[in-house]
């Protein structure tokens, strides 16, 4: 039976800028089952998940749950859990970790201080090995379970400490997908072999761009044009560069939507790229059991170095 990842890896769709945007992650231990839409279908308290999803509305914090890889208990009790906090711009990347006793506690954190990367002394820097977050959640496409959950096991299996398994991380048919924290980077049609690559490199400070979708600080331009300015000049550093802007074109032809992207090196070069949004053909499903469609992508169409500036 065809799947939707099945099509898109045929039809080689492009992992370029597509991964999900949040400048910073607040993930939450939850364990047994997850529904749909996990925040208010699991066994956290629906009107906590409700309550934490208005919350983070608009502050670019995304909230997730996570368990660890495996068997997943069916317990409604759950007396201590872990949280992490994520925030993942480059130059300002930082990772920390809590233990709470009732997820209701973290309602009281500000959330709009922490979609700017102030962590306000919440909880602990995290000083273990970054987290692999491998999306699992088959209520959402089956293919996050058929795919996700052995790829976490497998990794768990082989002593990688930081593997969770998550809620969402959009792009069901790049499955299996992967988020690495604290930089933000994702990844589809990951392997085992892969993770533990990436993982090697982001130890190192370094960024791996083979099968990356972008960095979730980015908007998905901006993940785009980052990924192509590194692939260029060959530039593997995580901090090494920024998106300073991402605005819309104006188009007065009727064409796709284009955006002009400028990437800024710690070093002083910039770049400018102009990046626009094509539509994915023949069509083909989103996720399994979805209609088909053309889902639009980010075709990076320029990268010009922007001339140094004098005096």
């Amino acid at each position: 039976m065809s799947t939707c990842t099945t099509a898109s890896r045929e039809l080689d769709e492009p992992l370029a800028g597509t991964a999900a945007t949040a400048r910073t992650w607040l993930l939450i231990e939850q364990s047994g089952p997850w529904g749909a839409k996990a925040l208010t279908s699991s066994h956290l308290d629906p009107e906590v998940g409700r309550a934490l999803e208005a919350a983070a509305d608009g502050t670019g914090v995304r909230v997730a749950l996570v368990r660890r890889p495996g068997r997943h208990a069916d317990r409604h009790g759950q007396p201590r859990r872990q949280v992490f906090v994520a925030h993942t711009v480059p130059g300002d990347a930082w990772l920390r970790t809590a233990t709470v006793t009732a997820p209701e506690e973290l309602l009281t954190l500000d959330f709009a201080a922490l979609g700017a990367g102030v962590h306000g002394g919440f909880g602990a820097p995290h000083e273990g090995a970054p987290l692999a977050l491998v999306c699992t959640n088959g209520k959402r496409d089956r293919c996050c379970a058929v795919l996700g959950r052995p790829l976490a096991t497998e990794l768990a299996l082989c002593g990688e400490e930081g593997v969770w398994e998550v809620t969402h991380l959009g792009g069901h048919r790049f499955s299996p997908t992967l988020l690495v924290l604290p930089y933000g980077y994702a990844y589809g049609r990951a392997t085992a072999a892969e993770v533990k690559d990436i993982l090697e490199a982001v130890r190192a400070g370094r960024v791996i761009t083979e099968g990356c979708r972008g960095s979730s600080a980015w908007d998905r331009p901006g993940q785009a044009a980052e990924l192509a300015v590194r692939r260029t000049v060959h530039e593997d550093a995580a901090d090494a560069l920024t998106v300073v802007r991402s605005e819309a074109a104006v188009r007065n032809d009727g064409g796709p939507p284009c955006w002009e992207v400028t990437v800024a090196h710690v070093d002083g070069r910039r770049w400018q790229v102009t990046v626009a949004q094509g539509t994915s053909a023949p069509a083909r499903p989103e996720s399994c059991g979805a209609a088909l469609g053309s889902p639009a992508r980010m075709d990076v169409v320029a990268i010009r170095t922007v001339p140094a500036r004098l005096g």
